[in-house]
């Protein structure tokens, strides 16, 4: 399965993104609006138009960067918030990145990389995250798709890739999900170890 740069690029040239909310995801937004400290240096991986980044940053988070494989992706964010600062947008494969952060938002990154790659995912996003670090955000908790993303998966499998890089705070049903994904997600809130 090829889920290359030019894969991803296509889906977004295409409009064939039928995972985009075309909003921020009410559970991450009720994440955000109990954070106080906007100088929090927050990541958001396989943003795709990444509705999140954009209410973070009209809400005063000046260190939210956002990285995509998908150059058309980070054009269609930039365009839609163009005041958005050019050093945020990074046009990068997630698990070449060295730099660190205080918070890795998560939506929709994990289903949309191969399966194969879910310990490596768990395994980087712990490299990425600053001491006291948090990966926070949703995974989908239902069988989806076997030979395309977005896959899914469930909680029991999820925690078997986790365990060994974070604490977990939160991993449950997520009680807000927006209505097309009630009953389908978790709510995770993950310290780093």
């Amino acid at each position: 399965m090829d889920l290359s740069e030019t894969f991803w690029d296509s889906r977004y040239q295409n409009q064939d993104i039928g995972w985009d909310l075309g909003e921020v995801s009410l559970p991450i937004k009720t994440y955000i609006d109990q954070l106080k400290d906007t100088s929090l240096k927050i990541l958001i991986p396989g943003a795709g138009n990444s509705y999140e980044a954009e209410y973070l940053f009209l809400n005063g988070f000046k260190n939210v960067c956002i990285a995509d494989l998908s150059k058309t992706a980070l054009d269609n964010f930039k365009n839609r918030v163009p005041s958005f600062p050019d050093e945020n947008l990074l046009h990068i494969n997630v698990f070449d990145m060295k730099e660190t952060f205080d918070i890795i938002i998560e939506q929709t990154f994990f289903c949309a990389l191969n399966p194969n790659l879910r310990e490596a995912y768990a395994k980087k996003m712990h490299s990425l995250l600053n001491p006291n670090g948090k990966l926070v955000g949703l995974l989908f908790d239902k069988p989806l798709f076997t030979e395309r993303p977005p896959f899914g998966g469930s909680k029991a499998e999820y925690v078997t890739y986790f365990k060994s890089y974070f604490d977990f705070d939160i991993f449950e049903a997520s009680y807000n999900s927006m209505t097309s994904r009630e009953d389908s997600e978790l709510f995770i809130k993950l310290l780093k170890k």
